[in-house]
């Protein structure tokens, strides 16, 4: 099988899991400690936690708290439910934070959602016109999950400061690919995004932003932002693959690059979904008109592809990132997603870019 779907998740790096196994800690093991715990085995275990947060947080901006928590979806939630004042969106974010409108406005908070240009990227004239000295939050993604547009994020920031607002930066397909040095008040990541483990994440804090208030109570292990007992294995296995991430950042930049110019190459004609530069390149949303894509799934099992969104398939709806663009619902049902990275390779791309044209010229196309 041949994986290209990178951005619902990535292969776990052996690095990661190497350092998880050891946190793992059988009957007849000293590792099995609760971190939180005073006595020898559970200051081992905190040791294993703090190395991994000094890891984490390399790839973060400097100064600041990080946070770990079960994934990016509670990181933004957090924030999203836990600070003051009115909150601004954009339509392609992801549905970590759309969700949270009805939360938000429960509260007696407005929730804006401010449309994208046709490439893709935040509107800053709609956010201009919008914000408010009543806007508490400004909330942004880096990169886009489905389409991979990146975010003009410094102008985003420094409208939202000029009257006082926060500013939260879904950082999820962003961390370990590109560099992260936004001037936001929040950052949310997660590992399995960049060769960690499923269910750990981060909520990184700047050194001026206030906290928001917890979602859990009943311990604050987590700088009394968190309660619960953290895993060392899966702190272990998130620093280990942000320590990878770290070392190898330009050989990444560059393979990605490569297999970039061969998908292009091999989707010359397929329309491309969102900006064809202000984006990263392990991201490739194309369409063809009228294409049947769960056809074209089904002719190419062997490849492992999206249609949009991971947290959105079987859904039947056309993806609301690509309506955002737009597109037309037909349009937007008749596009694909391809991701790769690291443990892409070049003949991973040709191969799959040849089953998917062939399936797809077999639909008269």
């Amino acid at each position: 099988m041949i994986y290209l779907d990178y951005q619902a998740t990535t292969p776990l790096a052996p690095e990661a899991r190497e350092a998880m196994l050891r946190w793992l800690g059988g009957p007849d093991s000293d590792t099995f400690g609760n971190p939180h715990s005073p006595h020898r085995m559970g200051r081992m275990a905190a040791a294993a936690v703090e190395t991994a947060r000094e890891r984490v947080g390399a790839l973060l901006p400097e100064g600041g708290k990080l946070i770990f928590t079960s994934g990016a979806t509670e990181a933004l939630n957090m924030v999203l439910q836990g600070t003051p004042g009115d909150v601004i969106t954009f339509a392609t974010e992801h549905a970590a934070v759309l969700d949270c409108a009805k939360v938000v406005e429960a509260q007696g908070r407005r929730f804006t959602v401010l449309p994208v240009t046709p490439d893709g990227r935040a509107d800053l004239d709609a956010l201009q016109a919008a914000i408010t000295p009543q806007t508490g939050l400004v909330a942004v993604m880096a990169i886009n999950n489905e389409i991979g547009v990146r975010n003009p994020l410094a102008p985003v920031v420094a409208i939202a400061q000029a009257v006082g607002a926060r500013v939260l930066v879904d950082a999820v397909q962003a961390y370990g690919k590109v560099p992260v040095e936004v001037a936001a008040d929040y950052i949310a990541i997660s590992a399995h995004k960049v060769h960690g483990p499923k269910g750990i994440g981060a909520l990184w804090i700047g050194p001026d932003a206030s906290p928001p208030l917890p979602l859990l109570w009943g311990g604050g292990q987590e700088a009394s932002l968190r309660s619960g007992t953290l895993s060392p294995a899966l702190c272990a296995g998130f620093g280990a693959a942000a320590q990878v991430a770290q070392e190898g950042f330009s050989e990444q930049l560059f393979h990605v690059e490569h297999l970039w110019n061969i998908a292009r190459e091999a989707f010359a004609d397929w329309e491309l979904n969102g900006s064809a530069v202000d984006r990263w390149r392990g991201n490739l949303n194309i369409r063809k008109e009228g294409l049947d894509v769960a056809r074209l799934m089904s002719d190419c099992r062997n490849v492992m592809f999206s249609a949009g969104s991971a947290c959105a398939s079987g859904s039947g709806r056309p993806s609301h990132v690509l309506r955002a663009l737009g597109l037309s619902d037909r349009q937007a049902k008749s596009s694909i997603r391809l991701g790769f990275g690291r443990y892409t390779t070049a003949q991973d791309v040709e191969s799959a870019a040849a089953m998917i044209n062939t399936a797809a010229k077999e639909q008269g196309l």
